[in-house]
């Protein structure tokens, strides 16, 4: 059943999108926790380990629920009535083509995390399971499904409702792209008040600590990298500060070429060279191996969904007691902290398209292609490392790893 489009928010075209009672509160946020953490970081660290530890340790099964109705709501929502409902009037059409929306969407939400934590997540379960015997069939079996786990249904769930709640009231009801919009139903004209300003303020803080986040750590794994391949002291301030520069450069650039030109060529080309390396490992590395692997993990993954989901370790803790937070919950966190920027992009790119068809790509096609490409990477990983290197592979992971938290 498709419902009418309204026009609460029916306006004309803003001179500039900038917004004082937005940008300012959060500008002088993110300003505090800069002279906080520059001028006092022993500090800094310790009030955000304790605040960290003490989030984990009360809500963590919080974590757990929301992540998993997020998940339950968009496939209950996608096989209801109301999945017929088309993301702007009804006669929209879909702006970009399948095969564009889609190379958007894989760009938008996951990016350089797949080229470390491809190779180094399932390798660091495998050496450091939650349940099983390390370095064992079992421990290879769950490094694979936890890794499944924190890449696939589940964090697209987060962006996938954040999106569809943006394009649904941006399309639908011509509010604007953001997060005060979808508090239209319970606060009806009021989210251009003092309460909608400050859910946006909110989110804008913490947008750009999420894209702090990655961005640093994006930085950090490239200098790691560089540092074990070519010798280089990439240890220095200023060699980070120009990566970062120059990641950022290349975004601004393809930004400021427009949405179809800049972003979507971008996205396909990252998707082809993607496909062209995920092809090299396949056709190079043990393919007959990868292939029976890729297969049991989707079956493992599949039967182990239901239990990993509200899983919170409550009468059988991990064996490393760090595990469930250190990973899953962060991840979680990590996912909601980037929901506001990636489900905008996401709900940008989806205007035209039925809310089951915005469901069914954002769900099935990044999960399935992360699947595929964890267990390439990883599984390749784990076999290399245990029939070809002896585990010097995993020691080279590990050495990665203590040289990111070293910079």
């Amino acid at each position: 059943m498709n419902t009418p489009v309204n026009e609460p928010g029916a306006r004309t075209a803003p001179k500039t999108t900038f917004s004082a009672p937005v940008v300012v509160p959060a500008l002088l946020v993110l300003v505090a926790l800069l002279v906080l953490c520059g001028a006092f970081p022993a500090l800094a660290d310790r009030m955000f380990s304790r605040a960290q530890t003490w989030v984990v340790g009360h809500f963590d099964w919080f974590y757990t629920v929301i992540v998993t109705l997020f998940l339950l709501f968009l496939v209950l929502l996608a096989v209801s009535r109301y999945g017929d409902i088309r993301l702007g009037p009804d006669d929209a059409k879909p702006e970009f083509s399948f095969v564009s929306w889609t190379a958007m969407l894989f760009a938008a939400g996951m990016g350089i995390g797949l080229m470390y934590f491809g190779v180094g997540e399932p390798l660091q379960h495998y050496l450091n399971p939650p349940t099983q015997m390390a370095g064992t069939a079992g421990a290879a079996k769950e490094a694979l499904a936890s890794t499944f786990f924190h890449w696939g249904f589940h964090a697209w769930a987060i962006y996938g409702v954040m999106g569809l709640t943006l394009a649904y009231f941006g399309f639908r009801y011509n509010l604007p792209l953001t997060m005060r919009s979808g508090l239209y139903p319970l606060l009806q004209h009021r989210i251009n008040g003092p309460i909608g300003h400050g859910v946006d303020a909110f989110a804008l803080v913490g947008t750009i600590a999420g894209l702090a986040t990655t961005l640093g750590y994006g930085a950090m794994q490239l200098a790691a990298g560089l540092n074990l391949v070519t010798g280089w002291d990439t240890s220095t301030s200023a060699f980070r500060i120009g990566v970062i520069v120059g990641v950022v450069g290349l975004a601004a650039l393809s930004a400021a070429s427009g949405l179809d030109k800049g972003v979507r060529r971008l996205s396909e080309l990252n998707l082809i060279l993607t496909f062209v390396l995920l092809g090299f490992v396949l056709v190079c590395g043990p393919t007959v191996f990868l292939l029976q692997a890729f297969s049991e993990n989707i079956g493992h993954y599949a039967s182990e969904l239901i239990s990993m989901s509200l899983r919170t370790f409550a009468y059988e803790p991990a064996q490393d007691p760090q595990w469930f937070g250190g990973w899953t919950i962060l991840y979680w966190a990590w996912w909601i902290s980037w929901s506001p920027f990636v489900g905008m992009f996401i709900a940008r790119i989806s205007r035209g398209r039925t809310v089951r068809e915005f469901i069914i790509g954002v769900l099935l096609i990044p999960t399935a292609f992360n699947l595929l490409w964890m267990t390439a990477f990883g599984n390749g990983a784990i076999w290399i490392d245990t029939h070809v290197a002896q585990g010097a592979l995993a020691q080279s992971a590990g050495n990665v790893d203590a040289l990111l938290f070293r910079f």
